[in-house]
């Protein structure tokens, strides 16, 4: 092991998630919280649309929270040393805000060609049982893909209001209580979600998904980050870094790659991007 111990590795294997680990230093999650709402105040509101997904490619401060050594560390200790950040989504459930996360699994709609996908959730605020913490179902994704129905619910954060069609007990869930900077691990087909944020504060998650480079899209095509190794598979076309926040050449792009992305996670209905009206949840 780089740095996850056997215990987490068979903790991941077994209940599919890891559920703490510092990846950053406090002063170094709340400063990438300052950048992020200095943008926010500078834009005239909050992240909207598709800049709430692969904002990485936006942003320098993101794109080194990606490439972060401690994360790869713990990410290469469950798949390997050749690694791809195939996306990145902000959570950021406001204060006193309805907005939730229903049941699911994360692998219903990505298109993927298999289960090798770890999300890295990490807080950039604290994320406790006050606010609005993930919760998670030990074990679940053993289960393989699991039936969903989709709700289109306003407050879901959601892409499509997905909920599994199946009964979740509450009460067996575990919550995933994060500082800033610390950051829980937890696989594609997990079921999780997260109640609404009462408090008067923000909770700001960073949720970056990361695939082993022999990984690939069934429905379309994509791109990703090499972030560790080589890539011998090329399935993704590769993504270059930003240079500096929101240069022209790169939010061209990165328009051209969330509605090629959007295309695949909201197939089989009407909407065609992340900044459509009729759009739900994270990405509104």
């Amino acid at each position: 092991m780089t740095f996850l111990s056997e215990a987490q590795v068979a903790q991941f294997k077994r209940d599919g998630y890891v559920p703490k680990i510092r990846v950053m230093s406090e002063r170094d999650a709340n400063g990438a919280r300052a950048m992020l709402e200095d943008y926010e105040q500078r834009s005239g509101g909050p992240l909207r649309g598709n800049f709430r997904h692969k904002a990485h490619l936006l942003f320098p401060f993101l794109s080194e929270i990606v490439r972060n050594s401690r994360l790869l560390d713990a990410i290469e200790d469950l798949y390997g040393a050749n690694l791809l950040c195939w996306s990145t989504n902000f959570f950021i459930k406001e204060a006193n805000n309805p907005a939730f996360v229903s049941w699911h699994q994360d692998a219903t709609y990505w298109g993927l060609s298999s289960p090798d996908v770890v999300t890295a959730w990490i807080a950039l605020t604290p994320s406790n049982m006050e606010n609005g913490a993930m919760g998670v179902m030990p074990g679940t994704h053993l289960q393989a893909q699991l039936p969903h129905r989709d709700t289109f619910d306003q407050n879901n954060m959601l892409t499509r209001g997905q909920e599994v069609a199946v009964e979740v007990d509450p009460a067996k869930a575990y919550y995933l209580t994060l500082e800033p900077g610390e950051a829980s691990l937890h696989h594609v087909l997990l079921v999780h979600g997260s109640p609404p944020n009462p408090s008067n504060d923000r909770r700001i998650g960073f949720a970056i998904r990361y695939v082993p480079t022999s990984v690939r899209q069934l429905h379309g095509e994509e791109s990703a980050t090499l972030v560790r190794g080589k890539d011998t598979f090329n399935h993704f076309e590769h993504e270059p870094l930003p240079k500096g926040e929101l240069e022209p050449e790169m939010v061209a792009l990165h328009k051209d790659i969330t509605e090629k992305n959007a295309k695949i996670l909201y197939r089989g209905t009407q909407i065609k991007s992340y900044d459509d009206p009729a759009a739900k949840g994270a990405y509104r």
